[in-house]
């Protein structure tokens, strides 16, 4: 019974965390709405602009130009969800 149980809520989140994953925009508009000048990209001060902490920003900025673009976010979103995170 227990078990059953178990299953049956296990289920049920991994359910909702697929929904979530599939309610989630797109890296590129969410570049497009945090990218306030204009560049197409993000730098920190709009990240922190757009509520993301400041210690974020350069785990993403996979190259380390101070900007953060649509494939590198995407990139960092695939790294969290290999995560489970």
């Amino acid at each position: 019974m227990r078990k059953m149980i178990f299953a049956a809520v296990a289920t049920a989140l991994l359910a909702g965390a697929g929904a979530a994953y599939a309610q989630m925009p797109a890296p590129a508009d969410i570049v497009k709405n945090w990218d306030k000048n204009g560049d197409g990209a993000v730098d920190k001060a709009e990240w922190v602009a757009a509520g993301r902490p400041a210690e974020r920003f350069d785990a993403v900025d996979a190259n380390k130009d101070g900007k953060v673009t649509a494939a590198e976010l995407e990139a960092a979103m695939a790294a969290m969800r290999a995560r489970g995170g």
